[in-house]
């Protein structure tokens, strides 16, 4: 069974403080979305926000020099850029069209179950029962949370872009581990941020008509989903995913949906009920559980041969 490198001494906190990264600003992209929905269309935010991410990996990326990745390795960028850069950014702008930004929250965290079932089948990482109850339990979390803070205007076309948001997502991590075993996490993320662009480039009409009619606010909020939750959230993402089984380091975006529910009650104004808060905790019981290991077995010592007595 494929294990991942095990960090080095003085190290071993990094993915932890990576993925804690990556987690907050992934929450305060749903908050971000909802912010500028008025102003900016799925296809032109998509498309801005992934230029700004793009350039800035670019920048980040400037003379650590290219891994020329093999043709299987770029069809698999392909999928990881095309999936969760492309279609998962539009379906996610277009789903909080119709959702709060709590509702799509929960909904595109059922991606880290697939995920898990994914990387189970495909990556040979199994499904140790930790990670199976924590799932679980954490999946029943985000669905309290989603009952609590259920707007009345949801409808199944929301519904149905934001479990398409999950499904590329989840497709988009299980086909960026296999790379990382080869190329730097930043060439990875920079090329499939790259490939994004090109599936958005549709939209340029649109984005260019929206940065000469959008408010200052609104264009700095894409700026900002670009360069914090797409270029150095994926980055961190990707430095923890090369060091962690990606089922059990997915289940840690289940504390995703309850930070997002409390930023939206604070910034947006969406008062959640107390039943979300109670939803919230259950998140954060199923990730503990999932980031638990079973004790190694100690194995008996050999037993000692008694010596013969003498001859009677």
């Amino acid at each position: 069974m494929p294990t991942s490198p095990a960090p080095a001494p003085g190290r071993a906190g990094l993915p932890l403080l990576a993925v804690t990264f990556s987690v907050l600003a992934w929450a305060s992209a749903f908050i971000g979305i909802r912010a500028v929905a008025e102003d900016l269309t799925p296809g032109a935010l998509a498309l801005g926000r992934l230029v700004v991410g793009t350039v800035v990996l670019g920048l980040l990326s400037f003379g650590r020099g290219w891994v020329r990745p093999t043709a299987g390795e770029w069809r698999l960028l392909a999928v990881c850029g095309v999936g969760w850069f492309g279609v998962y950014n539009l379906a996610l702008n277009a789903a909080e069209q119709h959702l709060d930004a709590g509702t799509t929250a929960m909904l595109v965290n059922v991606g880290p179950v697939l995920i898990a079932v994914f990387a189970g089948v495909l990556l040979g990482e199994g499904f140790p029962r930790w990670l199976v109850a924590g799932l679980g339990v954490a999946l029943c979390g985000a669905v309290l949370i989603g009952v609590a803070t259920r707007s009345a205007g949801a409808d199944l076309l929301g519904v149905g872009l934001a479990l398409v948001a999950a499904v590329t997502y989840a497709a988009g991590v299980v086909a960026q581990k296999p790379l990382l075993r080869r190329l730097p996490a930043l060439q990875v993320t920079g090329t499939a941020c790259a490939i994004g662009v090109v599936c958005c480039l549709p939209w340029s009409g649109a984005l260019a008509g929206a940065l000469t009619r959008a408010p200052a606010g609104s264009v700095g909020g894409m700026v900002y989903l670009g360069v914090v939750p797409t270029a150095l959230a994926f980055s961190t993402w990707a430095y923890a995913l090369s060091r962690t089984d990606a089922g059990r380091l997915a289940a840690t975006t289940y504390l995703v949906p309850p930070l997002v529910v409390l930023a939206g009650w604070l910034l947006l104004e969406e008062v959640p009920p107390a039943l979300a808060g109670a939803g919230g905790a259950v998140c954060l019981v199923g990730v503990a559980l999932s980031r638990r290991r079973d004790r190694p077995r100690v194995p008996a010592p050999p037993a000692v041969p008694q010596e013969a007595g003498p001859a009677v």
